[in-house]
């Protein structure tokens, strides 16, 4: 199986999908002004005791305050709380000296052991949800690609899907001897058959990182007033960034099997993915690759198609067959039809499990496609057979094992349902594929699509002649592009002859029938109204 990556790097946002064999499997899009994100270190303040669920909210900047439950505080709290209180401008204390603070019991209370206005330094463990702000933990962790660094443990900790005996030994015994005191290490599945040199580099850039995040909180602190209790709370301060999401994705997913790896748009984000992968695997640098088409990056390599076909409530697969998925606020509900495929089946059971084969291979997909997590209720068609039942449980079983996400599979249930838990970090992939009408735009009111080439040239008029604009491009739908190119003499060549050669039609499939937008030479869209107040106001 090969994969590759694609990623589209817009002013706003970033997209980034996932092919195995050109096939969509994973799905993100994210606003490149967007905080919060899972693995951020923040020096922040507790805001509310609530003794009745355990738990307090931390101000962390966040709309809705951060969670912070007692379980999370971790066992080594008393030993990053002493360090902390040692911790001064000119001072930093050694790791090894918190080893004999005893650990946090697992039972207690939470208001026993903190304070409001108490400092923390806490670590987002979830994204924010919905209504819920994020969720957060003291364990501070480090991750890489070979190895999790964790401040104040002193356990190694191997994979368990690394099982030759040998290996682990191996394993051990060589981060056993690189590993400062004061550290836990977990060693993640990749490093099987690394040496010793690679496995010192990263744990090297980890230790880098815990020291960074320290001299940042001494130099806040520096920068800080003393609290006074009582006092409003001083804003929160991110003392360590994760990655970026395009970065961090390669740390999780990264494979040899990766064919290639485009990313299109933003040049700064392509050199940052280029240097990731030159540093974990410099014999596959090579495979990063810049994209300068014209054509949107994700139609060239079919990922708007597979969008638009792998979301919304009612998602087909084999033989007329298909799912109909459901969100609720406990859980997700997923309904198969056999459609068009009963017709054809001359056995039931035979039909019924073939159809069920197939909506699990179809439902595992979704599932990353999706992010989907929390609890997965599935009602397959009726099976009267244990071996059929069995069949079933064990291809979803098999085919969840390429998951990354923590998760767990029951089987069938007497009657015909299987629950699924699945591990949720963030809020599920949500993908309108709905378009608007693009005849009346949603109003109601009918334009006459006779009237569209006209109402574009106006526009091209408008930013050649009025607003000097140059390079510009041109999105629309892959028929009317066909359309303005149509013939010799076509509309797109008479523009071109008016208003320069540097206009350029490009189709683009998410683009309704008779939506287009225009981009500048930079690929930056243009705002007709904004141009007008400007010009307007000067």
């Amino acid at each position: 199986m090969t994969s590759e990556l694609i990623v589209d790097v817009q002013p706003k946002e970033v997209s980034i999908a996932l092919l195995e064999d050109k096939r969509l499997v994973e799905f993100s899009r994210t606003e490149r002004s967007e905080q919060f994100s899972v693995g951020n270190i923040y020096l922040a303040r507790v805001r509310k005791i609530m003794p009745g669920l355990n738990a307090c909210f931390v101000s962390i900047g966040h709309p809705h305050d951060a969670f912070l439950h007692y379980l999370d505080l971790g066992i080594h709290y008393r030993r990053l709380e002493k360090y902390l209180e040692s911790l001064t401008p000119q001072h930093t204390p050694s790791m090894a000296k918190s080893a004999g603070v005893p650990d946090l019991p697992k039972e207690g209370n939470v208001s026993e052991i903190l304070n409001v206005g108490q400092e923390l330094l806490v670590q987002i463990s979830k994204e924010p949800i919905n209504t819920k702000g994020p969720r957060l933990t003291c364990e501070i962790s480090f991750a890489g690609r070979l190895l999790c660094l964790i401040p104040f443990g002193n356990k190694i900790s191997i994979s368990t899907k690394i099982r030759r005996t040998s290996e682990r030994n191996r394993l051990k015994q060589l981060i056993a001897s690189m590993k400062p005191a004061g550290f836990s290490v977990i060693m993640r599945t990749a490093c099987e058959g690394k040496n010793a040199e690679e496995l010192d580099a990263e744990l090297t850039e980890l230790l880098d990182r815990w020291s960074q995040t320290i001299e940042r909180v001494k130099a806040h602190r520096a920068a800080q007033k003393p609290y006074k209790k009582g006092a409003p709370l001083p804003p929160a301060q991110l003392v360590q960034e994760e990655q970026s999401r395009v970065v961090g994705m390669l740390r999780d997913l990264f494979n040899p099997s990766y064919e290639a790896i485009h990313v299109g748009g933003d040049r700064q984000v392509y050199e940052e993915v280029y240097a990731y992968v030159e540093q974990i695997a410099p014999d596959r640098k090579n495979i990063v690759k810049h994209y300068t088409g014209n054509v949107p990056i994700f139609d060239n390599y079919n990922v708007t198609k597979q969008i638009k076909g792998g979301f919304g409530r009612i998602v087909t697969f084999k033989h007329g067959a298909y799912l109909v998925i459901e969100t609720t606020e406990a859980l997700h509900v997923v309904d198969v039809n056999s459609g068009n495929r009963a017709r054809q089946a001359t056995d039931q059971e035979e039909g019924a499990l073939d159809v069920n084969l197939g909506a699990a291979d179809e439902l595992a997909r979704q599932l990353r496609l999706r992010d989907m997590g929390g609890i997965i209720v599935v009602d397959f068609i009726d099976m009267e057979e244990a071996e059929s039942r069995q069949k079933l449980y064990e291809r979803m079983v098999e085919n969840l094992s390429r998951d990354r996400a923590k998760h767990n599979v029951l089987p069938l249930s007497k009657f015909g349902l299987m629950q699924i838990t699945r591990q949720r970090i963030r809020q599920a992939v949500d993908v309108n594929v709905e378009e608007t009408c693009p005849t009346c735009g949603g109003e109601g009111k009918i334009k006459t699509s006779l009237l569209l080439a006209e109402t574009i040239e106006r526009q091209i008029y408008q930013l050649t002649r009025t607003y000097r604009k140059r390079g510009i491009r041109l999105h629309v739908h892959p028929y009317v592009e066909a359309y303005l190119k149509k013939g010799f003499c076509s509309i797109a060549c008479k523009w071109k002859s008016r208003y320069g050669l540097g206009l350029k039609i490009i189709p683009n499939q998410s683009l309704g029938m008779l939506q287009y937008k225009f981009f500048d030479s930079r690929n930056v869209e243009i705002d007709l109204d904004q141009l007008a107040a400007e010009s307007g106001n000067t």
